[in-house]
């Protein structure tokens, strides 16, 4: 009987200690409205992608859904920024926050962020340890306990409900369809060194959250197959060619900093083994990142940023994948191979894909249309984003030039045409100015 009053004052004396360090709306919230907890969840996802090795275009789907629920969490509760319901494609309706409660909307806005992060990535477990840590940051700045719980529960019924008009996008239904060759002069075959089979060959039929389809902003066809020297489709393998046989160290430099290829093959002799790195959607949102903290931006903006980045990157790979799928165009090292000089290598690797229209060319065109709009152009920042992987430091004067690098990074890589980057650029503008259109208040 001792033991269990003794028990009981130790609880009561925890509680009330607990219950001191509980601090009113005012006070917790210059603590915990701290963008850089906002970026770590985006660098954590972006960490767990990697490893697992999502495919660009799917690691731009699990992007945008987690910023979408994050988003919606957040802006709840701040009448400064607009719902995405009913601008987004489909997204018709979400949980609602009680009147009359209170709720911590960031810690809100990393739950939902977290719930759909583990919904959409395989390797779980290694947010655990992370979302702990974060979770005490919460309970040390005071969040009244009764707080955090409806928060939490907020957070996490949001990214329930995102989860489920994700699977609503046509996603499932296109696993497992393989691509049939089209088995024509100047179409796409598989490349070295691994032969892999095309990826994503269904992607435009996935809902885009924007644009009213995959085909909206479609290119003009490619240049015809014609082997005759002055032909503009000769002239563009001729380009890549011989650029390929003369490449400056600061075109190397430039191809291999914008590379993102999210699953190199090394061979080694009769050894082959993979590299894992960045897909190109998470290198522009890691720039995101950089210019929000460079500019010192809040949480609420910085949100916003990654939500809208990533709407036009998911937008912009299922026009593109459009693109890649309709026209099957072939890849330089193919045709060069076959038509120019069988030893050619290019400087990248070629990934496994039809070439027409530019992935990275697309995708960057509308990530720096809506970064401009969000932060001005002529905004300057050090890119130091894939460092980590041996890929260098890039120092930009604008989103814009930034975009134009990435663009031109792939011919000089000796995996695209000009054409398609230019194409590319084109289409991914238009799509990055839709995004600011539909999303504004």
């Amino acid at each position: 009987m001792k033991f269990f009053k003794t028990l009981f004052v130790i609880t009561i004396i925890v509680s009330l200690s607990i219950s001191c360090k509980q601090k009113k709306a005012e006070e917790y919230a210059q603590q915990v409205n701290n963008p850089d907890f906002y970026h770590a969840c985006v660098n954590q996802l972006t960490d767990v992608i990697v490893h697992d090795i999502f495919t660009p275009p799917v690691a731009s789907r699990i992007y945008s859904y987690a910023n979408l629920a994050g988003y919606e969490a957040l802006v709840s509760g701040d009448k400064n920024y607009p719902s995405m319901v009913g601008r987004v494609k489909d997204f018709n309706e979400i949980p609602q926050i009680e009147a009359g409660k209170e709720y911590c909307h960031s810690l809100a806005s990393i739950k939902a962020f977290m719930t759909v992060a583990r919904g959409l990535t395989f390797s779980v477990e290694k947010y655990e340890a992370f979302e702990k840590d974060l979770d005490k940051k919460f309970v040390d700045a005071g969040v009244p306990s009764e707080v955090i719980e409806r928060s939490v529960a907020y957070g996490t019924a949001i990214g329930k409900a995102v989860l489920d008009y994700a699977k609503k996008d046509k996603y499932p239904q296109t696993r497992g369809l393989r691509y049939t060759l089209q088995n024509r002069p100047g179409t796409w075959t598989p490349t070295p060194p691994s032969y892999a089979d095309a990826i994503e060959p269904n992607w435009g039929k996935i809902r885009p959250m924007i644009i009213d389809s995959s085909s909206q902003f479609l290119p003009p066809p490619p240049f015809g197959f014609d082997l005759a020297k002055t032909s503009p489709f000769m002239k563009e393998v001729t380009e890549v060619y011989e650029m390929g046989n003369k490449l400056s160290e600061e075109e190397k430099r430039i191809a291999w900093f914008w590379d993102d290829n999210a699953f190199v093959m090394n061979v080694q002799g009769h050894v082959m083994f993979a590299d894992k790195k960045m897909t190109p959607g998470g290198h522009w949102l890691a720039i995101v990142k950089t210019v929000c903290k460079d500019k010192k931006v809040d949480l609420a903006k910085s949100v916003q940023a990654y939500l809208l980045v990533s709407m036009a990157l998911r937008d912009a790979f299922i026009g593109c994948w459009e693109a890649k799928y309709r026209f099957h165009k072939v890849r330089p090292e193919t045709i060069i191979n076959a038509s120019v000089d069988t030893k050619w290598i290019p400087f990248l690797q070629t990934p496994p894909f039809p070439e027409y229209t530019s992935g990275h060319s697309t995708i960057s065109g509308a990530s720096a249309v809506v970064l401009t709009e969000l932060f001005g152009d002529n905004v300057a920042f050090t890119d130091s984003t894939e460092a980590k992987f041996g890929h260098g430091v890039g120092q930009f004067k604008s989103f814009n030039e930034a975009a134009e690098q990435a663009s031109i990074s792939r011919v000089y890589g000796g995996i695209h045409f000009r054409s398609a980057c230019d194409e590319g650029l084109k289409s991914g503008r238009e799509i990055g100015k839709l995004v600011i259109q539909k999303t504004k208040k």
